[in-house]
């Protein structure tokens, strides 16, 4: 960061991870080895969730993941299942690629708020009881992709 500079406020300040869609997730994560990324493991599925509003629910748990730890974000690989999901239909429409930049936050109710006083519409999040989550919010047309809040 440049030593005069201060950062804006706002939820989009610490970058956890990248999420790319693809289609045959085992063929992806052995191309990333071949590069030496990895490795590569289970996307951790948490306790459920007590507020949850998604496209569909089937297919929010049926998606696959796989994630690395790289030194500065991990990366995570995300094969969609045949349900409508926001992955689903960029899949679809877009083919393979980056799908949304995950930030962490440390308040996921505040930060949610923080993203809809910005006039940002929200695709799918939810709530667990112990206060983690996720919300992603649909700015496409401003920042070219998916800009997704995450409290871990």
């Amino acid at each position: 960061m440049h030593e005069d500079s201060a950062p804006l406020p706002g939820p989009f300040r610490r970058l956890h991870h990248v999420c790319v869609i693809v289609r045959d997730l085992e063929k992806s994560v052995e191309y990333y080895e071949k590069l030496g990324i990895g490795p590569w493991y289970d996307y951790p599925k948490s306790s459920p969730y007590v507020e949850l509003e998604v496209p569909s629910e089937e297919g929010t748990k049926a998606m696959r993941y796989k994630c690395c730890d790289l030194q500065n974000f991990q990366l995570q690989l995300c094969e969609p299942s045949e349900h409508d999901t926001p992955q689903r239909r960029f899949l679809d429409e877009r083919g393979e690629g980056v799908f949304h930049l995950g930030f962490d936050v440390d308040d996921l109710p505040g930060s949610v708020q923080q993203g809809r006083d910005l006039g940002l519409d929200i695709i799918s999040r939810g709530l667990r009881e112990n206060g983690t989550g996720f919300c992603y919010f649909d700015t496409r047309d401003g920042a070219g992709t998916i800009l997704e809040i995450r409290k871990s």
